[in-house]
Protein backbone atom coordinates (compact mmCIF):
# COMPACT_ATOMS: atom_id res chain seq x y z
CA UNK A 1 0.00 0.00 0.00
CA UNK A 2 1.52 3.64 -0.87
CA UNK A 3 2.05 5.09 2.20
CA UNK A 4 -0.63 8.56 3.12
CA UNK A 5 0.73 12.05 3.14
CA UNK A 6 -1.03 13.91 5.90
CA UNK A 7 -3.34 16.83 5.05
CA UNK A 8 -2.30 19.81 6.21
CA UNK A 9 -5.52 20.27 8.65
CA UNK A 10 -6.72 17.71 10.52
CA UNK A 11 -9.51 15.41 8.79
CA UNK A 12 -12.74 16.08 10.19
CA UNK A 13 -14.36 12.50 11.31
CA UNK A 14 -17.97 12.73 12.15
CA UNK A 15 -19.38 9.83 14.53
CA UNK A 16 -23.12 9.24 14.17
CA UNK A 17 -24.48 8.80 17.57
CA UNK A 18 -28.61 7.66 18.46
CA UNK A 19 -30.80 6.42 20.76
CA UNK A 20 -29.83 2.73 21.01
CA UNK A 21 -26.82 3.22 19.15
CA UNK A 22 -23.88 0.65 20.29
CA UNK A 23 -21.66 1.45 23.09
CA UNK A 24 -18.38 0.34 21.48
CA UNK A 25 -19.50 0.69 18.46
CA UNK A 26 -19.24 4.43 19.11
CA UNK A 27 -16.55 4.19 21.32
CA UNK A 28 -14.09 1.83 18.93
CA UNK A 29 -13.50 4.12 16.06
CA UNK A 30 -13.66 7.21 18.53
CA UNK A 31 -10.67 5.86 20.83
CA UNK A 32 -8.80 4.43 17.57
CA UNK A 33 -9.14 8.10 15.54
CA UNK A 34 -8.68 10.28 19.06
CA UNK A 35 -5.36 7.96 20.13
CA UNK A 36 -3.92 8.28 16.71
CA UNK A 37 -4.03 12.13 16.88
CA UNK A 38 -1.99 11.88 20.38
CA UNK A 39 0.26 9.03 18.83
CA UNK A 40 1.05 11.67 15.99
CA UNK A 41 2.77 13.98 18.42
CA UNK A 42 5.14 10.93 19.54
CA UNK A 43 5.76 10.06 15.90
CA UNK A 44 6.34 13.55 14.37
CA UNK A 45 6.32 16.48 17.03
CA UNK A 46 4.92 19.55 15.54
CA UNK A 47 3.31 17.53 12.55
CA UNK A 48 -0.48 18.76 12.11
CA UNK A 49 -3.16 16.95 14.12
CA UNK A 50 -4.03 13.92 11.63
CA UNK A 51 -8.02 13.97 12.64
CA UNK A 52 -10.29 16.13 14.55
CA UNK A 53 -13.28 14.20 15.87
CA UNK A 54 -16.94 14.82 16.54
CA UNK A 55 -20.09 13.19 17.77
CA UNK A 56 -22.84 14.10 15.97
CA UNK A 57 -26.81 13.75 16.68
CA UNK A 58 -29.76 15.07 15.99
CA UNK A 59 -30.25 17.17 19.22
CA UNK A 60 -28.07 18.46 21.69
CA UNK A 61 -29.29 16.61 24.23
CA UNK A 62 -27.94 13.63 26.02
CA UNK A 63 -27.93 10.57 23.56
CA UNK A 64 -28.57 6.88 25.43
CA UNK A 65 -26.83 4.30 24.11
CA UNK A 66 -27.97 0.62 24.13
CA UNK A 67 -26.02 -0.51 27.66
CA UNK A 68 -27.61 2.82 29.18
CA UNK A 69 -24.24 4.99 28.15
CA UNK A 70 -25.26 8.93 28.11
CA UNK A 71 -23.41 10.50 25.85
CA UNK A 72 -23.35 14.35 24.99
CA UNK A 73 -23.19 14.73 21.41
CA UNK A 74 -20.61 17.67 20.53
CA UNK A 75 -22.63 18.93 17.47
CA UNK A 76 -26.54 18.21 15.89
CA UNK A 77 -27.53 18.02 12.12
CA UNK A 78 -27.82 21.80 11.84
CA UNK A 79 -24.41 22.67 13.41
CA UNK A 80 -22.16 19.58 12.54
CA UNK A 81 -19.18 20.68 10.25
CA UNK A 82 -19.17 18.80 6.89
CA UNK A 83 -16.84 15.75 7.43
CA UNK A 84 -14.29 14.05 5.59
CA UNK A 85 -14.80 10.50 7.21
CA UNK A 86 -18.23 9.78 8.25
CA UNK A 87 -18.92 6.78 10.94
CA UNK A 88 -22.59 5.14 11.68
CA UNK A 89 -22.49 2.65 14.43
CA UNK A 90 -24.73 -0.08 15.06
CA UNK A 91 -26.84 -1.13 17.68
CA UNK A 92 -30.24 -0.94 17.76
CA UNK A 93 -31.16 1.03 14.61
CA UNK A 94 -34.99 0.36 13.56
CA UNK A 95 -35.41 3.81 14.98
CA UNK A 96 -32.35 5.94 13.64
CA UNK A 97 -33.32 4.46 10.35
CA UNK A 98 -36.25 5.19 10.53
CA UNK A 99 -36.10 8.71 11.25
CA UNK A 100 -36.50 11.17 8.15
CA UNK A 101 -34.01 13.85 9.46
CA UNK A 102 -31.24 11.13 10.41
CA UNK A 103 -31.08 9.76 7.13
CA UNK A 104 -31.01 12.98 5.31
CA UNK A 105 -28.16 14.15 7.31
CA UNK A 106 -26.69 10.88 6.63
CA UNK A 107 -26.92 11.07 3.22
CA UNK A 108 -25.83 14.44 2.64
CA UNK A 109 -22.97 14.06 5.22
CA UNK A 110 -21.98 10.95 3.04
CA UNK A 111 -22.11 13.04 -0.62
CA UNK A 112 -19.09 15.22 -0.02
CA UNK A 113 -17.01 12.64 2.63
CA UNK A 114 -14.32 10.57 1.64
CA UNK A 115 -14.86 8.10 3.30
CA UNK A 116 -18.29 6.45 4.86
CA UNK A 117 -17.84 3.58 6.86
CA UNK A 118 -20.30 1.74 9.02
CA UNK A 119 -20.48 -0.71 12.10
CA UNK A 120 -21.81 -3.62 12.33
CA UNK A 121 -25.59 -2.79 12.00
CA UNK A 122 -24.96 0.91 10.94
CA UNK A 123 -25.05 -0.67 8.12
CA UNK A 124 -28.76 -0.52 7.69
CA UNK A 125 -28.68 3.22 8.36
CA UNK A 126 -26.63 3.66 5.22
CA UNK A 127 -28.92 1.49 3.12
CA UNK A 128 -32.09 2.81 4.39
CA UNK A 129 -30.41 6.99 4.02
CA UNK A 130 -29.85 5.06 -0.05
CA UNK A 131 -26.08 5.87 0.74
CA UNK A 132 -25.39 2.15 -0.19
CA UNK A 133 -27.83 0.77 -2.72
CA UNK A 134 -25.72 -1.85 -4.75
CA UNK A 135 -22.00 -4.03 -4.29
CA UNK A 136 -20.72 -5.52 -1.76
CA UNK A 137 -21.24 -4.76 2.20
CA UNK A 138 -21.40 -6.74 5.48
CA UNK A 139 -22.70 -6.46 8.56
CA UNK A 140 -22.98 -8.27 12.19
CA UNK A 141 -22.89 -11.99 11.69
CA UNK A 142 -26.28 -11.99 13.75
CA UNK A 143 -27.72 -9.53 11.11
CA UNK A 144 -27.02 -10.91 7.64
CA UNK A 145 -29.78 -12.12 6.68
CA UNK A 146 -32.22 -9.85 7.88
CA UNK A 147 -29.67 -7.52 5.70
CA UNK A 148 -30.50 -9.60 2.87
CA UNK A 149 -34.38 -9.45 2.81
CA UNK A 150 -34.40 -5.74 3.66
CA UNK A 151 -31.79 -4.85 1.04
CA UNK A 152 -32.49 -7.52 -1.93
CA UNK A 153 -29.87 -5.44 -4.21
CA UNK A 154 -26.89 -5.36 -1.82
CA UNK A 155 -24.68 -8.14 -1.68
CA UNK A 156 -23.84 -9.47 1.74
CA UNK A 157 -20.93 -10.31 2.33
CA UNK A 158 -19.95 -13.38 5.45
CA UNK A 159 -16.95 -14.13 7.21
CA UNK A 160 -15.13 -11.09 6.58
CA UNK A 161 -14.34 -8.21 8.79
CA UNK A 162 -14.91 -5.68 6.67
CA UNK A 163 -15.33 -4.65 3.15
CA UNK A 164 -13.55 -1.52 1.68
CA UNK A 165 -15.06 -0.28 -1.67
CA UNK A 166 -13.27 2.87 -1.57
CA UNK A 167 -15.82 5.61 -0.72
CA UNK A 168 -17.29 3.12 1.35
CA UNK A 169 -16.23 0.60 3.88
CA UNK A 170 -18.48 -1.47 6.08
CA UNK A 171 -17.24 -4.11 9.13
CA UNK A 172 -18.84 -6.77 11.08
CA UNK A 173 -18.86 -6.09 14.92
CA UNK A 174 -17.59 -4.72 17.62
CA UNK A 175 -13.92 -5.76 17.37
CA UNK A 176 -13.89 -5.62 13.32
CA UNK A 177 -14.96 -1.95 13.69
CA UNK A 178 -11.59 -1.02 15.66
CA UNK A 179 -9.78 -2.69 13.46
CA UNK A 180 -11.50 -1.51 10.26
CA UNK A 181 -10.98 2.69 12.07
CA UNK A 182 -7.27 1.40 12.24
CA UNK A 183 -7.26 0.49 8.27
CA UNK A 184 -8.25 3.83 7.83
CA UNK A 185 -6.01 5.14 9.90
CA UNK A 186 -3.29 3.61 7.54
CA UNK A 187 -5.32 4.70 4.25
CA UNK A 188 -5.46 8.62 5.33
CA UNK A 189 -2.16 8.94 7.32
CA UNK A 190 0.21 6.03 7.11
CA UNK A 191 0.80 2.50 8.21
CA UNK A 192 3.46 4.15 11.16
CA UNK A 193 0.53 5.65 12.78
CA UNK A 194 -2.00 3.02 12.55
CA UNK A 195 0.80 0.47 14.26
CA UNK A 196 1.49 3.22 16.95
CA UNK A 197 -2.17 3.45 17.37
CA UNK A 198 -2.99 -0.14 17.89
CA UNK A 199 0.26 -0.76 20.17
CA UNK A 200 -0.80 2.38 22.33
CA UNK A 201 -4.65 0.29 22.51
CA UNK A 202 -2.93 -2.75 23.00
CA UNK A 203 -5.11 -4.09 20.67
CA UNK A 204 -4.32 -7.01 18.50
CA UNK A 205 -4.80 -5.37 15.33
CA UNK A 206 -5.90 -7.83 12.50
CA UNK A 207 -4.67 -5.86 9.38
CA UNK A 208 -6.21 -8.07 7.17
CA UNK A 209 -10.31 -8.28 6.32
Amino acid sequence: MTEATLAPHPLKIAILVFDDVEALDLAGPYEVFTTATRMQQRLRPGAPAPFAVQCVARGMQPVQARAGLRVLPDADFATAVAPDVLIVPGGVVDAAAACAQTRAWVARAARGARVTASVCTGAFILAAAGVVTEGPVTTHWEDIADLRAQFPALNVQENVRWVDRGAFVTSAGISAGIDMSLHLVTRLAGSALSQRTARQMDTPWNPAP
